[in-house]
């Protein structure tokens, strides 16, 4: 069973012990939004559920809680974050802001970031650039290695994730939010949490056979999506948000689940641009909205209609917005003993 909580007590709560945790209080809000808006679309792997570990790492000195965050290698369509090793909502909130008044003013505009942490669920950044009446994509290396290139046998991937997001016309736009293996490790520790088995098809040993069991996750490699393909798009999302920022990659990054005390330099990359660059007349509107309008009313093959990318998110948040949102009683629990630690009100029984 899972409590459902208001939103805003998440978010209080959230920004409470961080702020017990000496968290500069402009970060802390920021931090504490993102992580409920990433609980808000059902994103629950990098919920709630990571604030217990983040403070961890913040108790173990792994992050600078008053960053100079600073721009570097500015232009008008593109720029560097700098996040001094800050909280990595924080770092990539300021990436997407400078991104979309990029694109305000050129059309486009693509910032990385380098010295940054991890930022949890992909599509809450997007969705900050489609709220601005944007495109995006989004690119991130992940804190951790769990997959070898393909036919290899060394951990030199994680789940480096990507989102797209497209406005709709008037239709509601597409949002895709994946990880580039069959399941991220936030999704996997949901599944430990909750006492469940793993799909077979997320976890391999070394000969290929299947694991279920989450504890046994280390004993194996992570899945790509769609088999060689799914581990190509996985390293060019590594080169263009690790390489190309001068962030880790490859045998350089930083176990995140297990070392709180090193650096992670972290790297993301967000591409903001208008959906209506190549066709400036005003016609992308009416296209996409056409485009989105067909495939959702095409014919299914099961008796429930077409959800695109998206849709379920959308549905869940406003489910969550009108009726709190769930928290799993494991998560609920550790977060209690972290408000007793902390002196933090807690959230209800």
């Amino acid at each position: 069973m899972a409590d459902r909580i208001p939103v805003e007590r998440l978010r209080e709560f959230a920004a409470r012990v961080l702020l017990a945790l000496e968290v500069d209080p402009a970060h802390a809000t920021t931090t504490a939004r993102r992580l409920v808006d990433a609980d808000l679309r059902g994103r629950t792997g990098h919920g709630m559920i990571r604030l217990a570990p983040y403070s961890a790492r913040i108790r173990a000195g792994g992050y600078n809680l008053r960053p100079a965050i600073t721009v570097v290698n500015d232009t008008p369509v593109s720029a560097l974050v700098d996040g001094d090793n800050g909280l990595g909502q924080v770092v990539v909130t300021q990436a997407v802001e400078l991104a979309v008044e990029k694109a305000r003013n050129s059309g486009i505009g693509w910032v990385g970031t380098v010295h940054s942490n991890h930022a949890g669920a992909a599509g809450v950044y997007t969705a900050m650039a489609l709220q601005a009446g944007f495109a995006a994509m989004y690119f991130a290396v992940a804190n951790g290695n769990g997959m070898p290139p393909w036919g290899g046998r060394e951990r030199l991937l994680g789940t480096n994730p990507l989102a797209v997001a497209f406005p709709g016309g008037d239709q509601p736009p597409f949002e895709l939010d994946i990880a580039t293996t069959v399941a991220s490790h936030g999704t996997i520790e949901v599944k430990a949490r909750a006492g469940e088995p793993l799909p077979e098809g997320w976890v391999v040993d070394f000969d290929g056979a299947p694991i279920t069991d989450p504890a046994r996750v280390e004993d194996g490699f992570l899945v790509p999506i769609g088999g060689y393909k799914g581990a190509g798009l996985n390293f060019v999302i590594g080169a263009i948000a690790g390489v190309m920022t001068g962030a880790a990659f490859g045998r350089n990054v930083v176990e995140f689940r297990h070392d709180h005390v090193t650096p992670t330099n972290t790297g993301q990359s967000i591409l903001v641009f208008r959906p209506d660059l190549f066709l400036p007349d005003g016609p992308y509107d009416a296209r996409m909205g056409a485009v989105l309008e067909d495939f959702r009313s095409s014919e299914s093959s099961t008796d429930a209609p077409i959800r695109l990318p998206g849709d379920r998110a959308r549905a869940t948040a406003a489910d969550n917005l009108a009726n709190g949102i769930a928290v799993a009683e494991s998560v609920l629990a550790q977060l209690r003993q972290l408000a007793d630690e902390l002196g933090v009100e807690p959230l209800p029984a």
